[in-house]
């Protein structure tokens, strides 16, 4: 009898005879990657240690003014002496490095310096038409920010060096100051894995890489493997950045989040973002207790006022009796209720109350529905893409599977994973899953119960975000000709089906309105015009004036971009609609900013490609539905809510999936091998390309309630790894 030993052997020598080739190319491959990544890490990103090899320090510690404690060998910056300035150095400056205590309370510091030079004789500054040299961020706990790379004219004679900002925590220790300081040699693992996988990518996708050549219709193995081992490499990029900011998370261990570990448990929850961000939570006690409003008693004055949704009366009213009331919650016939969507309430909040007596961590929620997202969305394309097109490739698909994925949004939601992302991030989910169950009813024998789960998580929606049932609207070009044109409707199996359609959205809409009537005594009312917000909802109305900001900042505007890592700012907003606009900070407009998009410009003229090449017309109406949804949601958004950059989620990946339904058609009417096949190839690898940068950097823009907010001193290691130049 063969030992465990022998079948080891026996199947390491069958995969070694049938793909022994093939792995020993990856592995060299491989190897190659890895030795340009260290080289690069190495000598590129360490520039600044072999730069200052040949330096000759100057220690200028004798000469610091600043207050001095012997017994710690420390100085003190305070609130009153925070600037130390030497005179009469006479000597090439070409760094200077600001030694701070690292055992001192962690802060970033802004620090502005001077100096004269050859071609100044006095400090200098910014004037109308020159920049100064820039306040520049020091963190006390990034030894790499410490080093600071001058450029004057020649000698410097005098320099100073002065700390500012109003939220500086004094005193604040220092060592000393260097002169031509040696910097230290960085081999940082974060930046070495992101060169990896970026040379990685670079190598997967170039234009002659073998995945172009798989076609999954014909092999379906091969295509299914790529798939899911890029799926799971998805799932873990996803996971880590949503952990990253783990400011956010609400949940600690002995080793993450430790200041908010209990000492006890392996694992515990705690609040966060305050009150506001409690509501889904406080509902889910409010239902253990049988109740639909929230527990908190709102302020007598709040209910004593004439107009409780005047924000400017509100605040008024709490300055005169310093009584608070809850924000952004709805507020009717003196009670609190929460109008967001009531699904993620059902499916996280109250089984974890119920269960553990606990409050449910939000974010938790958003990875969950985010991981559900990603591959149902995967799961749908790849529906699309093996049963209506015959010449997918492996490449392809995951050329266009990736920005579908990581363009449409969700990387911001899960930037900031509160309640106001919740109901979005869960609604997508949702409508991926929705619409998978849908098409695999399409062909299967079990029709009924993939229809009946379709429409269960399409109607499910609703109580989610109602904005995004405009993807139920696919139904039409999905079921159209086979009940109605076919007359399939008319028979048993037919009726049987469309049954199975459309039960599930009739038991949800009788459990929502129901939830509506008890709470507001009307079957349509979510209590979105009862919000306790910037604006009176009750009196916002539809203004057709609202429409061409909105339409120019979520479609149009282009990206505000800077030379200084993460390159992206918050756009500038000005319009001529003299009314109030509820607006937060946005980054630019799809059209704009993802260039990948630029496909829909010969949308009209791929759709009649696919309209000669076909009889049906199931593609062709799936295009045309998300192109008018998508438009449709987003000025929707605008007119009931405003333009913040969240939103986008509601509408990007209706634009993006007929994006890549439009490259499928292309793709389809396009010989392999000719020259117009390999020009798309090239030039739509590029437009992914910028398009991912973009959503990359917009994850690592400096927010407020983010990471960078939050620990502003780690997050300057972060700058510190990118712009490793500096």
């Amino acid at each position: 009898m063969p030992t465990v030993r022998d079948n080891i052997a026996y199947a390491y020598g069958r995969v070694r005879a049938a793909h022994g080739r093939a792995l020993a190319h990856a592995l060299r491959v491989a190897t190659v990657l890895v030795a340009l990544a260290v080289a690069l890490e190495v000598f590129v990103f360490n520039f600044n240690y072999f730069a200052s090899a040949g330096y000759d320090p100057i220690n200028l510690k004798s000469r610091i003014t600043l207050p001095y404690d012997r017994d710690d060998d420390l100085f003190s910056l305070t609130a009153v002496n925070h600037t130390m300035e030497f005179s009469d150095l006479n000597t090439k400056v070409n760094n200077i490095r600001i030694d701070f205590d690292s055992d001192q309370p962690a802060q970033n510091l802004a620090i502005k310096i001077q100096f004269t030079d050859e071609a100044h004789q006095t400090y200098f500054d910014s004037t109308e038409y020159t920049v100064g040299v820039p306040v520049t961020s020091v963190s006390t706990m990034s030894t790499q920010s410490e080093y600071l790379n001058l450029n004057t004219a020649g000698y410097v004679d005098n320099l100073r060096i002065e700390v500012v900002g109003e939220d500086t925590r004094y005193p604040i220790k220092l060592w000393t100051v260097s002169l031509n300081a040696h910097h230290p040699f960085d081999f940082n693992l974060t930046r070495f894995a992101w060169t990896v996988g970026i040379l990685a990518l670079v190598y997967l996708f170039r234009p002659k890489s073998a995945i172009y050549r798989i076609n999954i219709v014909e092999n379906p193995r091969r295509s299914k493997a790529g798939i899911i081992a890029a799926v799971a490499v998805e799932l873990a990029l996803v996971s880590a950045f949503l952990f990253y900011g783990s400011n956010l998370v609400g949940v600690a261990t002995s080793s993450y989040n430790y200041g908010s570990w209990d000492g006890k448990s392996i694992v515990n929850v705690y609040e966060t973002g305050g009150e506001n961000a409690q509501q889904y939570a406080e509902l889910a006690r409010a239902f253990a207790k049988g109740q639909l409003y929230l527990d908190e008693e709102p302020p007598e004055w709040l209910k004593a006022m004439d107009d409780p949704y005047d924000k400017g009366a509100r605040d008024e009213a709490q300055k005169e009796t310093g009584e608070p009331y809850l924000f952004d919650v709805a507020y009717h016939d003196g009670h609190y209720y929460v109008y967001f969507g009531v699904v993620p309430v059902l499916l996280f909040y109250l089984p974890f109350y119920l269960l553990t007596g606990l409050n449910f961590p939000t974010a938790i929620g958003v990875l969950v529905a985010a991981l559900a997202f990603v591959l149902g969305c995967s799961a749908l394309l790849d529906r699309f893409a093996r049963y209506h097109f015959k010449s997918v490739s492996l490449g392809l698909y995951l050329l266009l599977q990736v920005p579908l994925v990581f363009c449409c949004g969700i990387l911001y939601l899960v930037k900031f994973p509160t309640f106001y992302s919740l109901p979005i991030m869960c609604g997508l989910a949702f409508s991926v899953w929705g619409l998978y169950c849908w098409m695999r009813g399409r062909l299967s024998r079990h029709a009924c119960a993939w229809y009946f789960a379709g429409s269960l998580c399409m109607a499910l929606v609703a109580g989610c975000r109602p904005q995004l049932l405009a993807l139920s609207l696919l139904a039409f070009p999905l079921f159209w000709r086979s009940y109605v044109t076919e007359r399939r409707l008319l028979t048993p199996a037919g009726a049987r089906e469309f049954a199975c359609l459309v039960a599930p959205y009739v038991i949800v809409a009788a459990g929502i309105m129901g939830y509506n009537y008890a709470r507001f005594g009307s079957i349509t009312d979510f209590g979105a015009n009862y919000n306790l917000t910037v604006n009176d909802m009750t009196k916002r109305g539809m203004n057709v004036g609202r429409l061409a900001p909105a339409f120019f900042a979520y479609f149009l505007q282009p990206p505000c971009v800077t030379g200084v890592f993460p390159y992206l700012q918050p756009e500038p907003f000005d319009t001529t609609y003299m009314g109030q606009t509820i607006r937060e900070v946005t980054f630019g407009g799809i059209f704009a900013c993802l260039p990948v998009l630029w496909v829909l410009a010969f949308a009209r003229r791929i759709l009649l490609m696919r309209y000669r090449q076909r009889a049906t017309r199931t593609i062709w109406g799936v295009i045309v539905v998300l192109l008018v949804s998508g438009v449709i949601v987003a000025l929707l958004d605008a007119e009931m809510a405003g333009i913040l950059q969240r939103y986008y989620a509601d509408f990007s990946f209706m634009f993006l999936a007929a994006t890549v339904l439009l490259l499928f058609v292309v793709n389809e009417n396009l010989a392999p091998g000719t020259v117009a096949r390999d020009l798309l190839l090239k030039v739509l690898i590029v437009m992914v390309a910028v398009s991912l940068l973009y959503s990359t950097l917009l994850c690592f823009v400096p927010e407020t309630g983010w990471y960078s907010d939050i620990y502003p001193w780690a997050y300057q290691d972060v700058i510190e790894m990118a712009q490793f130049w500096t």
